[in-house]
C-alpha cells in the first residue's frame, strides 16, 4: 500500500471543487445566486459574478451620505426598473429629487420613498420590505445599525431576489458585519468615484478603483476647465522662477495674498 503524500506539482493542478459557497483564496467566489451589473465595467470586473448580487446584503460605507450613492447606484436601479420592479428608498438623509431621479433614468412612479425617523423604525421597515418581496431593489440608510441587526438582514436576503443596499457611515467600516460585499465610496478630484472594496467572496483588494463619473447636468454649464480640475493643480511656475517649481495654483493664491 502507498501512503506516500501526493506531489506537490499534483496537489496545485487538482481542480477546485464545484460546490455553492466554495472558491479559491487567489480567486473571486462563485455567485449562486443572480447578480445585475453594477453598470461599470471596471466595478464589474472585480465583483463576484460580475455585479450587484441577489439575494445578499451589499454595504455602501460614504463620508457624505446621500451624495454618492444614488450616483453609484443608479445604473443598476436603472434595470431593476427597466423590468418592472420597483425600487424602495428607507429614511434616505434628505427628499430624493425628482428631476434628478428622472435624469438618472428612474421613473419615479416606480420610487417608494419611506420615512423611518429611528434606528429601530428604519430597522423594522427594511426587514418588512426584505420579508415581503414586493421590490425590485431595497435602499436603507443604517447609520446606527449594530452587527447583529446586520446579521439578521442578511439571514432575511438570502430569501430576496432583488438588491437589497444598506448605506452606512465611513466609520463602520472599522465594524464586523455579516454582509458579504462591503464597497466605501468616495469622490475623487476629477469627478470621478473612487471605491474601494472592503469585503468580498474573494482575494483582499488593496488599491483603489476610480470610475469616471461627471452628472450630466453639471457637465451641461461648468467650463472646460473644470471638466478636469487636476490640471490646474499640475501646472508649474517655470524653473527660472524665485523660489522654484511650484504649482500655478499656490503662484497665484500666494500673489493674492501679497
Amino acid at each position: 500500500m502507498n501512503t506516500d503524500p501526493l506531489p506537490a506539482n499534483r496537489l496545485r493542478a487538482a481542480p477546485a471543487i464545484a460546490l455553492p459557497g466554495i472558491w479559491r483564496g487567489s480567486e473571486l467566489g462563485r455567485q449562486s445566486a443572480a447578480v445585475v451589473p453594477t453598470g461599470w465595467p471596471r466595478l464589474d470586473r472585480e465583483l463576484p459574478g460580475g455585479g450587484w448580487p441577489s439575494q445578499s446584503l451589499t454595504e455602501v460605507l460614504v463620508s457624505q451620505p446621500a451624495a454618492i450613492e444614488w450616483r453609484l447606484l443608479s445604473p443598476a436601479l436603472r434595470q431593476v426598473v427597466a423590468r418592472g420592479g420597483h425600487i424602495a428608498a428607507v429614511a434616505p438623509p434628505h427628499p430624493p429629487y425628482l428631476p434628478g431621479l428622472r435624469q438618472a433614468g428612474l421613473d419615479e412612479r416606480r420610487f417608494v420613498w419611506i420615512e423611518a425617523q429611528t434606528p429601530a423604525e428604519r430597522l423594522w421597515t427594511t426587514e418588512q420590505l426584505i420579508k415581503a418581496r414586493a421590490c425590485g431593489a431595497v435602499i436603507a440608510w443604517l447609520p446606527q445599525a449594530r452587527p447583529e441587526q446586520i446579521r439578521r438582514l442578511q439571514v432575511c436576503a438570502q430569501s430576496f431576489e432583488g438588491l437589497v443596499f444598506l448605506c452606512r457611515p465611513e466609520a463602520a467600516r472599522r465594524d464586523s458585519s455579516a454582509a458579504p460585499l462591503r464597497v466605501h465610496a468616495g469622490f475623487g478630484l476629477d469627478w470621478e468615484l473612487r471605491l474601494h472594496i472592503l469585503k468580498r467572496r474573494g482575494p483582499m483588494m488593496d488599491g483603489m478603483i476610480a470610475l469616471a463619473s461627471m452628472p450630466d447636468g453639471l457637465a451641461r454649464v461648468i467650463t472646460p476647465q473644470l471638466l478636469r480640475p487636476s490640471r490646474l493643480f499640475s501646472r508649474e511656475v517655470p524653473a527660472d522662477a524665485v523660489g522654484g517649481p511650484v504649482t500655478a495654483l499656490r503662484a497665484r493664491r500666494d500673489a493674492a495674498i501679497q
